[in-house]
């Protein structure tokens, strides 16, 4: 699978019986260059190495101390001595996304469970206003809001607001919270359908009744 010739210009160049491995890292404005050791399986699977053993999306965020989502660039890797964006190195055409998506690391994050931001209209001015949805105590707020038949923006019981504050704008609203993507308009990650966070033993609303009768004790 290695054959390549241009791999030889590649810093720190090893190889394994399944892998390759070379010298990367990420460069942070604020903490400067983070070294690692990126290893490339046969399968497809990358995984870097630096005091933790991450996925290269991990790896970035770990780096710029909460990353910006676009590992493929902001990775670099030694060619001929100077930093070379991963996506201009020719390495990716190794990279499988199904394989990375077997590893441990990702494994432990799909336990987790994500909501995003919801919105809910006020009966009076018909603004849309935001609910963040991170703790428990944060659902049940959006939960009894959203029960109530004519909820207003006075009823909010954080952030006490008038109907006279403006809305959000529409490019703040499409950002809302998931995980993977600022931008998602709904994946496996943050769409729910029945948590120990967004349920409860003491509401009699259909949602609730259903989940505590069937959830596994």
């Amino acid at each position: 699978m290695f054959t390549d010739e241009k791999l030889k210009s590649f810093e720190g160049l090893k190889s394994g019986t399944d892998y390759i491995e070379v010298i990367c890292g990420c460069t942070s404005k604020k903490f400067g260059d983070s070294v690692g050791k990126l290893r490339i399986f046969t399968t497809g699977q990358f995984l870097i190495t630096c005091n933790l053993r991450l996925t290269p999306a991990d790896f970035e965020k770990h780096t710029l101390q909460g990353g910006q989502r676009k590992w493929k660039n902001n990775i670099w890797v030694m060619v001929d001595k100077v930093k070379t964006e991963l996506l201009k190195t020719g390495l990716l055409k190794y990279y499988k996304h199904s394989s990375n998506l077997q590893n441990e690391a990702y494994k432990n994050r799909r336990k987790w469970n994500f909501h995003r931001d919801e919105y809910l209209s006020c009966s009076k001015c018909q603004k849309e206003r935001r609910f963040r949805l991170r703790t428990k105590e944060e659902c049940r707020i959006f939960h009894d809001a959203l029960a109530k038949k004519e909820w207003k923006c006075s009823d909010r019981p954080y952030d006490k607001i008038t109907c006279k504050v403006d809305e959000e704008r529409d490019c703040r609203k499409c950002c809302r919270g998931c995980p993977r993507l600022a931008k998602c308009k709904g994946c496996t990650s943050c769409v729910c359908f029945g948590c120990v966070l967004c349920r409860y033993l003491d509401c009699n609303c259909r949602a609730c009744v259903d989940y505590m009768q069937n959830a596994a004790p």
